[in-house]
């Protein structure tokens, strides 16, 4: 099994940034993808970003890119989500996600972490 602990959620103005961090315990052999996702209110759970165990692989949702970046520290078992430019339409909790691939469906999932955008 895998743990995933999210952190780095807050309320921040449109413009401003955020980091989410997700450390991951237990079988981090199984982490070969790590990634996040959110869901905002009255909708769907939907991909954000994805980044290979070696970090070569990065893959970003059309509405986030030129925006977040993702990254990983294998050493530390964490992976990153640095968010510039938010808008209020980012407004969702973001959970993170780990498996041998993240999408459309991880094998983990963090518990989420609210991130709030005000206009």
């Amino acid at each position: 099994q895998v743990q995933l602990v999210e952190s780095g959620g807050g309320l921040v103005q449109a413009g401003g940034s955020l980091r989410l961090s997700c450390a991951a315990s237990g079988r981090t052999v199984n982490t070969n993808t790590m990634g996040w996702f959110r869901q905002a209110p009255g909708k769907e759970r939907e991909f954000v970003a994805d980044i290979s165990r070696s970090g070569f692989s990065k893959y970003y949702a059309d509405s986030v890119k030129g925006r977040f970046t993702i990254s990983r520290d294998n050493a530390k078992n964490t992976v990153y989500l640095q968010m510039n430019s938010l808008k209020p339409e980012d407004t969702a909790v973001y959970y993170c996600a780990a498996g041998v691939v993240v999408r459309p469906t991880p094998n983990y999932w963090g518990q989420g972490t609210q991130v709030t955008v005000s206009s």
